[in-house]
């Protein structure tokens, strides 16, 4: 896209929306794509004071290339309002990346309807609606990446509201690869361990047992995942949709 600037022909960068990118794997997706020379809508809800801090060290880097919005995405008509307000940041918008998610376990005989309402909310409702809100202000050529879990075929006893929603965003990723085509491109990518929770309770000994039982033997971090998204919007992928794309060292295969 471009556009005249005193009579000069101006290239505009493209622009993303990362939901949750103001922490963790969306912040780090947010720099790896800015460093790719993306414009970054940064979405938060409850990290707002994070995001705006992000926002700050990228246009540092590039002027005005970043900004930060809020919104509840348990709330259609936020979703709706967020969509418009990424899109008319720069007058453009060429990709989403479903990042946001709730998690945390739910054993049977202590889930209640509330925790279900949160992790269907956050891991498939949420996608979809804002895909929705967004391609109408998606030229051709737009795409769209959801996170999903490398686990989904094989899920963790104890997480059921959890891996049921991911299974669902799984399978959106390829149902909407469908009707999306040949307009936009949808994939998702399936992350395995990549960073320890942030909550701390995890002892040295189930970090052991965790690291155990990947093949490669470490925590894959953002970055990995972050590269993974580049890869999937880029020219490089042009002809590859409906894809789930493991970036997991291996975690599947046990």
């Amino acid at each position: 896209m471009t556009r005249k600037d005193k009579g000069r022909a101006v290239t505009l960068p493209p622009v993303v929306l990362i939901t949750g990118a103001a922490r963790r794997i969306g912040a780090a997706t947010a720099r790896c794509l800015h460093a790719a020379g993306w414009n970054v809508v940064i979405h938060a809800h409850r990290s707002m004071d994070a995001a705006t801090a992000l926002t700050a060290e990228l246009c540092a880097q590039r002027a005005d290339s970043a900004v930060a919005l809020p919104a509840d995405l348990s709330d259609a008509a936020a979703i709706d309002s967020l969509a418009q307000r990424a899109a008319g940041q720069w007058s453009r918008l060429d990709a989403l990346v479903n990042n946001a998610s709730s998690y945390y376990p739910t054993p049977v005989g202590q889930i209640n309807a509330l925790q279900i309402d949160d992790l269907v909310s956050s891991n498939l409702r949420a996608p979809l609606l804002l895909t929705q809100a967004c391609v109408p202000h998606m030229g051709d050529g737009g795409a769209i990446v959801n996170i999903v879990d490398t686990q989904v075929p094989h899920p963790q006893s104890g997480y059921a509201p959890y891996f049921a929603a991911k299974a669902g965003l799984w399978s959106l990723t390829e149902t909407l690869a469908l009707e999306l085509a040949p307009r936009f491109r949808v994939n998702a990518i399936a992350p395995g361990h990549m960073i320890w929770a942030s909550n701390g309770v995890i002892s040295d000994a189930e970090q052991r047992a965790e690291l155990a039982r990947i093949p490669l033997a470490r925590l894959g971090g953002g970055d990995e995942i972050a590269r993974a998204v580049r890869f999937l919007l880029s020219a490089d992928a042009a002809y590859i949709t409906g894809a789930i794309l493991p970036v997991d060292g291996g975690l599947r295969l046990r």
